[in-house]
């Protein structure tokens, strides 16, 4: 059974092939000529890499040096973090006294890494330590009812939240009536209240002096466990050795790759080649991802996902085994055991995506929804998260994805730039069971006669904070660029302006008035082509284009076309590539 709003008609519903995810470009004001050459005689470095550093305000030369050179010298203090060193204190006292400490993650791959991390350090400290993650389907969200009675069935005097808790309220007040102590250390929004712990350590705390408020779950676990090294008389810096678990995490999760977050994600990619995790390196031989080469999106595309499917369709404890086992043998079988789970989860996604754009296609009018709500049953809750981003960048609007299970369903929404998905979610709070998450993420439980309610009041809090005239999606242009700048020394010197995610974008380029040669779809939809042009040539691919530009259409004229470039290697030859983000046809007056 499946649960949609108003059927749309002929004109407002998505036609088939229609697509609202089409950009309009926004290009960077040129940057002035004085400054990119001050840039480039005091760097050495080409002139586009110079004035994209211009572009991004990466200026005076002192400045872009900071940028292009992270050190970890550059972190923030962790005793600025409320509560942070009332924490290292207690789990300190917790290690000498021998008390059991259960760590409380989570199942996404930041609450698996964060309890890992936190484990690992602690036990290396001689902490007598069990690991919890609970399961999505039988244990739900936070802090609960399942973390509560793991921490009674070890004899737990101590429990640390590791990437969740800040809304565990009425946990807490049990664990502290059977007097169990409880460390919240969470990232998450807090609410109007804090629960009654130990401490509770979240930069997002109004009374947070933490100057990175957007730490993962992970990267606030490493910052405790600096503390606590400090507490116990260790060096900190041993604890470089875990900031693979952070680089992962941090991507992982979608925080802000810039200021601090960068740095921790620069030196966690270096420690890739040399991992002391075994399960890290297990995952990177089952991928076949190179540890010297890996980049922010080989942990996005290949090895969160695999970690995350345990969390979304199996059992996040092998994901959590995976980043603990110390035995190369056993991890590389949980390794391929969650490969063949991510396989299982991408098939269930791809049936719940055709399902819900089914679901979209005949019961909304996307000329007047401006925030949607599907809901149907029988779809795996570990996968609506997924489904929704997707549905979100179709069609430039908050989605919020529902899958029903008798008289209540489990959600999961993502919304768009400007969007607070967050602060929605809480004007249309009566109508949920219980909700919890960020701007751009969320989850929530719902009774199913609360849908049509639900759905009105979604669409009102959209309509109330932007237009129709507002959904047209952007594409942010750094550069316009020629094709006879672009060679594999351009490509070298670019990744030092990485690592690249929300807040430090990979560079985008305009390049003008190129030809399409030798192009053909290959893969799943893609495009592979040549692109010819003032007096250069450059090898294209463009993911998932092909449903929209035939290989006939681009052997004829002159197109504008945005790009980014990357180092391509096959079969032993590296070469320059440009990836193919748009394609419009060249008019003189652009």
């Amino acid at each position: 059974m499946t649960i949609g709003g108003p059927r749309g008609g002929d004109s407002g519903g998505l036609s088939p092939g229609s697509d609202l995810s089409k950009r309009q470009w926004v290009i960077s004001e040129r940057p002035d000529s004085e400054t990119v050459r001050s840039l480039t005689d005091e760097l050495r470095l080409p002139e586009p890499v110079c004035a994209l550093l211009a572009v991004r305000e990466l200026t005076p030369p002192e400045k872009a040096k900071c940028f292009l050179r992270p050190d970890l010298s550059q972190l923030h203090d962790p005793a600025t973090l409320a509560d942070a060193e009332m924490a290292a204190e207690r789990i300190v006292g917790s290690i000498d006294s021998h008390q059991t400490i259960l760590v409380h993650g989570d199942y996404d791959v930041d609450g698996i890494s964060a309890a890992a991390l936190m484990t690992r350090w602690l036990a290396s400290l001689g902490g007598k330590v069990v690991p919890f993650v609970p399961h999505r389907l039988r244990d739900g969200y936070d802090f609960g009812t399942a973390g509560l009675q793991a921490a009674h069935n070890v004899g737990a005097e101590l429990v640390i939240t590791a990437d969740c808790g800040t809304t565990a309220h009425r946990t807490v007040e049990a664990a502290r009536a059977a007097g169990i102590d409880v460390i919240i250390t969470d990232h998450h929004t807090v609410s109007d209240s804090l629960p009654n712990a130990t401490a509770v350590v979240n930069p997002l705390r109004p009374d947070c002096a933490y100057p990175n408020k957007g730490l993962c779950g992970t990267a606030l676990a490493y910052k405790i466990c600096e503390l606590v090294a400090t507490a116990a008389g260790k060096d900190p810096e041993m604890l470089v050795d875990y900031l693979d678990l952070v680089a992962l995490a941090t991507v992982a999760d979608m925080v802000p790759l810039s200021g601090e977050n960068r740095s921790l994600v620069h030196f966690g990619l270096r420690r890739f080649a040399n991992t002391t995790i075994p399960g890290i390196q297990a995952l990177l031989d089952v991928t076949d991802v190179s540890g010297q080469d890996i980049t922010e999106r080989e942990i996005g595309f290949v090895l969160a996902p695999r970690i995350n499917s345990a969390g979304r369709i199996g059992e996040t404890k092998d994901a959590l085994k995976l980043l603990l086992t110390d035995d190369p043998t056993e991890a590389l079988l949980l390794a391929r055991k969650l490969d063949q789970t991510n396989q299982e989860r991408r098939t269930e996604d791809q049936r719940t995506h055709e399902e819900a754009l089914e679901l979209l296609e005949h019961d909304h009018d996307l000329s007047r929804d401006m925030g949607v709500v599907l809901a149907s049953d029988g779809w795996h809750p570990g996968v609506i998260g997924i489904v929704a981003s997707r549905i979100v960048e179709k069609i430039q609007r908050p989605v919020l994805i529902i899958a029903l299970d008798g008289e209540r369903g489990r959600g999961s929404g993502r919304s768009i730039p400007g969007f607070n998905l967050f602060e929605a979610l809480k004007k249309c709070s009566e109508y949920l069971i219980r909700f919890g998450g960020h701007k751009q993420a969320a989850g929530m439980d719902v009774a199913r006669e609360a849908l049509p309610a639900l759905r009105e009041a979604f669409n009102i809090a959209a309509s109330q904070q932007f237009s129709m005239d507002e959904l047209r999606p952007e594409l942010l242009v750094d550069l316009e660029i020629g094709l006879e700048s672009i060679d594999l020394q351009l490509i070298h010197w670019l990744k030092y302006l990485g690592p690249h995610g929300i807040g430090n974008a990979s560079p985008v380029f305009i390049i003008r008035e190129v030809a399409f040669k030798q192009t053909k779809i290959v893969g799943n939809n893609h495009i592979k082509t040549t692109l010819i042009g003032n007096g250069g040539a450059l090898e294209a691919i463009g993911f998932g284009l092909a449903d929209r530009h035939s290989p006939e259409t681009l052997s004829h004229g002159l197109y504008d076309i945005a790009v980014e470039l990357e180092r391509n290697e096959f079969r032993g030859k590296v070469s320059a590539q440009a990836r193919l983000l748009e394609i419009r046809v060249h008019r003189k007056d652009d």
